[in-house]
């Protein structure tokens, strides 16, 4: 799905939220990722239909 260079990370790695954002609507709290992640401010879907919690630093973590 990816035409960047270097290529996204896929869908399925750590660090899938790295993709490029190519649809963005901060006002509805979501974004599309190159690599059809679904970034919602309350977690993620990835496009194989799973769901991904959000995951934040807590305060212990910092």
């Amino acid at each position: 799905m990816c035409q960047h260079k270097p290529t996204c990370p896929s869908a399925e790695a750590a660090d899938r939220e790295a993709a490029v954002v190519v649809a963005a609507h901060p006002e509805q709290g979501w974004s599309r990722l190159c690599n059809g992640v679904l970034l919602f401010d309350t977690g993620e879907i990835l496009p194989n239909g799973k769901i991904v919690a959000p995951h934040r630093l807590t305060s212990a973590a910092a």
